[in-house]
């Protein structure tokens, strides 16, 4: 961030919303079960009406955090649009999504990819009746050309239903070669600056899951082209710091410059849980420790939605000495990145599987 005043309030703003959040004024959470990502799984949309969703217990409002510099809040549980797109049921989708904007969760992550556009279809849906204007709504694309990805984010706006995005990501950074890509000449930042410059989208952003190198050396090409990202979204959990750590690398360079902060991967997609040496609520309770804007988590079930929001209701940034405790406990089995296999294998890789989406105008 080049004004330092600007980036003093970003970051005393961020360490008075921790504090209020331990006298139990501020807080936020997201757990979720998550289940791995390896590829995509859609359903046929169903033609019954969504049913009313079921009352929620009494709980404070999910509380808010600044999205980085820009001058916008969102909450610091957002809802993953990979899990709500899997749900067979349709309906039981809506009725989620619905309870989400009613007990105040307004993030709503989405991808033009997921689920063979399945999760942008059945959120379209379910911010139909006034509820778009309630949530902050991202979605993400996968064009490395200029051409595809304004494609990419036509379409989307059409499944979505609606004639903007409160954010517009560039989706999986992962290779050595993309932050080029993006900038090159008829690059998909054009794009994207365009659909900025004519309302399709507020702000600009990019996410990635591999390496904190790719991350820095995004950031470095914006830096040289003189564009400056609203966002970043990467993995933060409890077994990071142990390996090619975004904490470490990543996250005190978007502290600096003011860019909000989108945690993901809290859980590794459920499987750091199968380590055995760490459980759901303290992976999320881990990630909205740190300076988070938003940490986005799977919500494919009302069991877990409640979850989410009792961890909300109930947070708490945890002490030094809860998080030195935490990371002795994972350091053994996070030594080489095993349990965090969207850095040491494909499997969370979409476009790796479908290379075809990094140029193609349609799904």
């Amino acid at each position: 961030m080049s004004d330092p005043q600007s980036r003093r309030t970003f970051v005393s703003t961020m360490a008075a919303l921790l504090a209020a959040a331990c006298g139990g004024k501020e807080a936020t959470g997201a757990p979720s079960t998550e289940s791995a990502r390896p590829g995509a799984s859609g359903g046929s949309p169903s033609t019954r009406a969504a049913a009313d969703p079921p009352p929620s217990p009494a709980r404070g409002p999910v509380p808010r955090r600044p999205l980085g510099k820009t001058g916008v809040t969102v909450s610091m549980l957002g809802l993953g649009g990979a899990h709500i797109g899997r749900k067979p049921d349709t309906d039981a989708a809506v009725r989620i999504m619905h309870r989400a904007i009613d007990s105040g969760l307004t993030f709503f992550d989405n991808s033009w990819d997921y689920n063979d556009g399945e999760s942008e279809r059945r959120m379209g849906r379910a911010l139909e009746g006034g509820r778009r204007e309630k949530v902050f709504l991202m979605t993400k694309i996968d064009g490395r050309t200029k051409s595809a990805a304004a494609a990419q984010i036509d379409e989307s706006l059409k499944r979505l239903r609606t004639d903007h995005l409160d954010l517009l990501q560039i989706h999986e950074v992962i290779r050595q070669e993309d932050p080029k890509r993006v900038f090159a000449p008829g690059g998909a930042i054009e794009a994207l600056i365009e659909a900025r410059s004519i309302g399709k989208t507020r702000f600009i952003g990019f996410t990635g899951h591999k390496s904190p190198s790719i991350h820095l050396a995004m950031l470095k090409a914006a830096d040289r082209h003189g564009f400056a990202f609203d966002t970043v979204q990467m993995p933060l959990n409890p077994m990071d710091p142990h390996y090619e750590s975004f904490e470490k690398l990543v996250l005190p360079v978007l502290v600096e410059k003011g860019i909000g902060v989108l945690g993901m991967k809290s859980m590794g997609g459920g499987i750091l849980l199968q380590s055995g040496v760490v459980e759901a609520t303290e992976c999320l309770r881990y990630a909205l420790s740190l300076p988070t804007s938003v940490v986005i988590t799977g919500i494919d079930g009302e069991e877990i939605l409640d979850q989410a929001l009792n961890v909300a209701a109930s947070f708490h940034p945890m002490s030094d000495d809860e998080k030195r405790a935490l990371l002795a406990r994972t350091a053994k089995v996070a030594a080489r990145g095993e349990f965090e296999k969207f850095k040491t294998s494909d499997v969370f890789d979409s476009t790796a599987h479908h290379p075809g989406w990094l140029t193609s105008k349609t799904l």
